[in-house]
């Protein structure tokens, strides 16, 4: 079915449902969706949704910041559960993934499209569970959606009060706390199938229970199994296995095939996890909130298809998983000295991810290289040379937040704290054919010692420092006047030791499979940095449902080390923010209309890049400035009782706004020859130009049954892969693409139940193309991350 005609199928099922004049009214207006549904079920419009984006709890309708709320209400109703779903709801986002537990999250296009592996940069966008960041070198937390009371999306920098990693925006998972006095929960439960996939199922619970007058305890669990949708079909090839004799190039061709790993639906996801959180409030009003969660996660296949093997399906020719457990054990303390809240806020993260991939496609590549991927064994026969990939990470992270503010009701307010955190990441990586350890080479090892089956191994240390004193103030100047100042400053320390390179030429004091990096170490760098971020707004309340705000804010991110030597250390990039925004509610709050238009200036942005003769090494570069210039729009309609029309939506043009140089032989930027990998112009990778969800939802009586019918679009254009043009030529642009989400329900005393269809019409759509090596090696083998096909699903829930 071409997009065309998918297209039209879904604008006539969402004229039905909005009415014809209406879905053009969403499609002039786009951006609310979250706003909207964000509140209970019951809430007629007439009612605030509170935040805490600025560190106090204010109506998300006078937070002077672009910021898209996603409520429990809207979590229930768009069946929200792992972070691709919430995603799709959130058009300032965009983000780049493996799968589960391997995604890198960007608002308004800030992103080069190298991040997320372990030796690279620190993310640009940060991530908060409540008060505690979890940002992680490398990859994002996945944690799983249940008893939520919102996510909130604060878009542009946040350097003021999130720090370092909120260069382009911050993500915050807000969690339901305890209750005093209050014995309550709920369980539910879902069954789903993909349209051509597997079934799978969720079971979710929680309870709230009060130990005590001033002691309440609320425990949250959930299982879920996705079943899968890609199908790993049977597949040849043949290995020429070029080599050197007696001074001249002759082939060894062989031949495999990868009916050892052949299956349907494959790529399936295993999904456990829990938290419990216990409030203890004293007589002079003090509130404990210590809090303990984890989930464990273990997906297997690839999530990613080759559209060369066909609609949903690849060829891999090893075994796939990868498997990401985390733990975080959190503190808040909250309480008045005098008239002032004060907060302190810690929390520590362990992660480990486990992840085993086909690294086969490397071997193509160098498949025309005289000896690279020729083996023998001790007896002269051919050894199979398909590689392989095997990483094993173990991440920590500490943070510690002590932040004090004046009341509220003050006319000069001020929050302002210490905050320290430090991270690390042990990573260790092998790309490795099996039985090479056993075997001897030819020519290309020089003879050398094989380290087990690695042919390239990095096993190094990662750690990130960071220390803050920030602060923000605001004045009202006149009763509807306000101005806004914010400052922090910082203190960050970037170390890497370790080593990383041919396993063969490794010192003999290593030893496999996890090195002691003490005793292997070819790396030992460390960075340094300090610098300040700071806000200026302000704003004015023309009255009590209409605002208007203009914001200067910059945003930073710190520098790092390269593992490569002789590469130079890549230093921090920053973004200078210009916003003007507004927060407007009309027809007694029949109508809200949010929106925010703004000026992003990125300073000497940080692009990862493999350099053709670095042995595969990935390098992070400051590649130059880019620009974006953009707007996002919440609307919000009642048009009658029980119909609530919702729309949010964003436009980024983003670009390059300097030529990026081509890397030198010495693993360098350099202009002076003339070359340009991207030349000022290009389009920043990953984040389509425009993003769109629109609802439709309508409430009404049957009997004793409250029930409802909701139709949802999600639309986007046509995005960039890679920002190198040769790259980007190679992988191609992910197409643009339309879906639609139908459901049906009601709710009758205790229960719930709905039925849903996700992309009800099985669009095909792309939210990134993307390889497993280098671009420059095996570019042509890119494969894409599809959203998620179309799903099925019936979900029953009972409060109690």
């Amino acid at each position: 079915m071409t997009t065309m005609r998918v297209t039209n199928k879904v604008a006539r099922s969402l004229t039905l449902l909005l009415g014809g004049g209406s879905l053009l009214a969403l499609a002039a207006n786009p951006a609310a969706a979250q706003e909207a549904a964000a509140k209970p079920a019951a809430d007629t419009g007439a009612g605030e949704i509170v935040v805490t984006a600025q560190k106090r709890s204010e109506s998300i309708q006078h937070v002077p910041i672009s910021l898209q709320a996603l409520g429990s209400a809207t979590i229930e109703q768009h069946q929200i559960q792992s972070f691709d779903d919430y995603a799709k709801q959130l058009p300032s986002v965009s983000f780049q993934s493996f799968g589960p537990g391997q995604s890198q999250l960007f608002f308004r296009g800030i992103t080069s499209g190298g991040d997320g592996i372990p030796f690279g940069a620190l993310p640009t966008s940060g991530v908060y569970v409540d008060e505690i960041p979890v940002t992680t070198i490398g990859s994002m937390l996945d944690m799983h959606i249940y008893d939520m009371a919102r996510v909130e999306a604060l878009s542009g920098p946040q350097g003021t009060l999130y720090g370092a990693s909120s260069l382009s925006g911050t993500l915050r998972m807000i969690t339901n706390k305890p209750e005093l006095g209050k014995t309550y929960g709920s369980i539910d439960g879902t069954v789903s199938k993909y349209g051509k996939g597997d079934v799978g199922g969720t079971i979710e619970g929680f309870v709230n229970i009060p130990l005590a007058r001033n002691v309440a305890i609320r425990a949250v669990g959930w299982y879920e199994h996705d079943g899968g949708y890609i199908d790993n079909t049977y597949g040849e090839r043949t290995y020429q296995r070029p080599h050197t004799v007696d001074g001249s190039v002759v082939n060894s061709p062989m031949t495999v095939n990868n009916g050892a790993y052949t299956k349907n639906n494959f790529n399936d996801v295993d999904t456990a996890g829990g938290r419990i959180s216990v409030l203890i409030e004293t007589d002079t009003g003090w509130k404990i909130t210590p809090q303990l969660m984890g989930q464990y996660q273990t997906s297997h296949g690839s999530f990613l298809y080759d559209p060369r093997a066909g609609d949903l399906q690849v060829h891999d020719y090893a075994p796939e998983r990868n498997r990401d457990d985390w733990f975080q054990a959190a503190l808040t303390i909250e309480g008045k000295i005098a008239d002032w809240d004060l907060v302190y806020s810690g929390g520590y993260m362990g992660r480990k991810i486990r992840t085993s991939a086909d690294y086969s496609y490397y071997t193509v590549a160098y498949d025309v290289k005289p000896d690279y991927n020729y083996f023998l064994d001790k007896n002269g026969n051919n050894i199979d040379p398909t590689q392989r990939y095997q990483a094993n990470q173990n991440l920590t992270k500490q943070t510690h937040e002590l932040r004090i503010s004046s009341p509220s009701s003050s006319n000069l307010r001020f929050t302002g704290g210490l905050f320290m955190q430090h991270q690390t990441n042990h990573s260790y990586q092998s790309f490795y054919v099996p039985g090479v350890g056993e075997n001897t080479w030819s020519n290309w090892a020089d003879g050398q010692a094989v380290y087990g089956d690695s042919i390239f191994m990095t096993n190094a240390h990662i750690t990130f420092r960071d220390y803050a004193v920030f602060g923000e103030a605001s004045y009202n100047i006149t009763h509807n006047l306000t101005f806004t100042g914010g400052i922090r400053g910082f203190i960050s320390d970037n170390s890497l030791r370790g080593y990383s390179g041919f396993s063969s030429y490794a010192p003999s004091s290593c030893s496999l499979p996890l090195a002691n990096p003490e005793a292997c170490t070819n790396i030992d760098k460390r960075t340094t940095a300090s610098g300040e971020t700071h806000k200026l707004n302000l704003t004015w309340q023309i009255d009590r449902d209409h605002m208007v705000y203009f914001t200067y804010s910059t945003g930073y991110r710190p520098g790092g080390n390269n593992r490569r030597a002789g590469v130079n250390a890549y230093g921090a990039d920053t973004l200078d923010n210009f916003e003007l925004g507004w927060k407007t509610s009309w027809f007694d709050h029949k109508l809200r209309f949010n929106g925010a238009i703004y000026y992003e200036k990125w300073n000497n942005l940080q692009y990862a890049l493999v350099v053709e003769g670095s042995g595969g090494i990935t390098n992070i570069y400051n590649a130059g400035d880019a620009r974006v210039y953009g707007a996002e729009f919440d609307l919000q309609l009642h048009p009658i009782a029980g119909l609530t029309l919702s729309a949010s939506g964003a436009y980024n043009d983003a670009a390059l706004s300097t030529d990026f140089c081509s890397v030198n032989s010495a693993g360098n930027p350099d202009c002076s020859t003339g070359s340009v990998a991207a030349p000022k112009g290009t389009r920043l990778p990953i984040q389509p130009r425009f993003k769109m969800a629109a609802t439709a939802r309508y409430e009404f009586a049957v009997g004793k049954v409250n029930a409802f019918v909701q139709g949802s679009l999600n639309t986007q254009t046509d995005s960039t892969s890679m920002l190198s043009v040769s790259d980007n030529q190679l992988l191609g642009n992910s197409q643009g693409f339309t879906t639609a989400d139908f459901s049906v329900g009601g709710k009758s005393g205790d229960y719930s139940v709905q039925l849903f269809i996700q992309n009800a019409f099985d669009t095909r759509g792309s939210l990134s193309h993307n390889v497993f090596t280098a671009a420059s090696t095996s570019g042509q083998y890119y494969r894409i991350y599809p959203i998620k096909p179309q799903y099925f699903g019936l979900k029953i829930g009972r409060k109690f």
